[in-house]
């Protein structure tokens, strides 16, 4: 949906009622209607952006859905008409249907109840916790069933009672005079709004809702290995559903703080070691650390900064297998910024049984790059 707005499409503000979108759709649909403007690929363009508009906030749930998240969900696309879309890559029975109604697509009957809404966390985790996985208490505000009714919305002791206008439909039959003439159409009953019945006594815990606003408190069980930016789905854990349908999903999106020492790569975790001049040209044996605690390193002479070894095994466990990166430890020689007499006078030593000059380097640096471009 990046950059596309569906409200700034359809002229209307985002705090717009359905009703207010319904028209000012139907209005514009017509103006840019390809059978209004043939060969206009300006309009064509236009409408199918207006098609996509009002599929996202036509729809108060899925509407609620963008306005949260900036996501819509799963979308389906009514069948019927053969497929027919006139060349324009555009379903005609979605366009009819949202100006006149339903019964272009042979989905007749009574609304089904919406799931509820998904929810989304931001959850943050230590190093250690992405890596070893954890267990978390979240608590957050979210509608979940009336106790009082269980959702039915009526007065407890009551029910819902079958819709008069509608009979237990959910639709009644107008006449609209349309594009095509006169027509007889299935629509949704505007008395019970399409469920079949209606509430006689408003249950005064929800307000005939059927759901109240609830802070929840829950224990997430975190994975071993997640990273910054993985979704955890905590099945159910979204809005209650209206009269008995599934609730929403929640995700939690994991952001992971910095370490101290490591940092991460893929399954991969990262170490910068410093060491010495004498370590590194004599080698060493170096206790490192690692996520599993300290590991011993055999560091081999002639080491030059910036090599790195490779500890197998102690890196980031994979999400839900069985297997784990490992620990790259990357030396840095550290060369001392003070002296002491007696070092210095050691290193002079070493300069002079190495060859190295110290006094005056220019030229002989100079025959060293002659010689290295020499070899190549």
């Amino acid at each position: 949906m990046s950059g596309f707005d569906p409200y700034q499409t359809l002229g209307v503000s985002k705090n717009a009622s359905q009703e207010e979108i319904k028209k000012a759709y139907r209005k514009l649909a017509r103006k840019y209607h390809p059978d209004h403007n043939p060969g206009d690929k300006s309009a064509e363009v236009k409408f199918k952006e207006l098609k996509k508009a009002y599929d996202i906030i036509g729809d108060a749930n899925r509407r609620e859905q963008y306005d949260n998240y900036g996501f819509t969900g799963d979308e389906q696309q009514a069948g019927g008409f053969g497929g027919f879309d006139g060349g324009f890559g555009v379903n005609f029975e979605d366009i009819f249907e949202s100006m006149f109604g339903q019964g272009f697509g042979g989905q007749g009957g009574r609304q089904r109840p919406q799931r509820g809404a998904d929810l989304r966390m931001d959850l943050s985790l230590s190093f250690e916790e992405a890596a070893f996985g954890t267990e978390k208490e979240v608590s957050y505000h979210v509608y979940t069933v009336c106790s009082d009714c269980h959702g039915s919305g009526a007065r407890p002791g009551t029910s819902r009672q079958q819709c008069s206008e509608c009979k237990g439909s959910g639709q009644v039959r107008v006449v609209k005079n349309t594009l095509l003439g006169r027509m007889v159409q299935v629509q949704t009953c505007p008395s019970c709004s399409g469920q079949g019945s209606v509430i006689k006594e408003n249950c005064p815990n929800c307000r005939g809702q059927g759901r109240v606003e609830t802070q929840l408190r829950k224990k997430i069980k975190i994975p071993a290995g997640v990273d910054n930016g993985s979704r955890i789905r905590v099945s159910g854990g979204g809005h209650a559903g209206h009269q008995g349908a599934p609730a929403g999903d929640l995700y939690l999106v994991v952001s992971v703080r910095p370490h101290e020492y490591f940092t991460r790569k893929g399954q991969d975790v990262h170490l910068d070691v410093p060491i010495g001049l004498a370590q590194a040209a004599l080698g060493v044996e170096l206790d490192v650390p690692t996520l599993d605690g300290v590991q011993r390193l055999n560091i081999p002479p002639g080491t030059q900064s910036g090599d790195s070894f490779r500890i197998r095994g102690k890196g980031i466990p994979a999400v839900n297998r069985n297997i784990r990166g490992d620990q790259l430890v990357k030396v840095r020689i550290d060369v001392p910024k003070r002296l002491s007499p007696e070092a210095r006078e050691a290193l002079r030593t070493y300069a002079k049984y190495s060859g190295e000059t110290i006094e005056n380097v220019d030229g002989d640096i100079l025959t060293r790059i002659k010689r290295a471009f020499g070899r190549r």
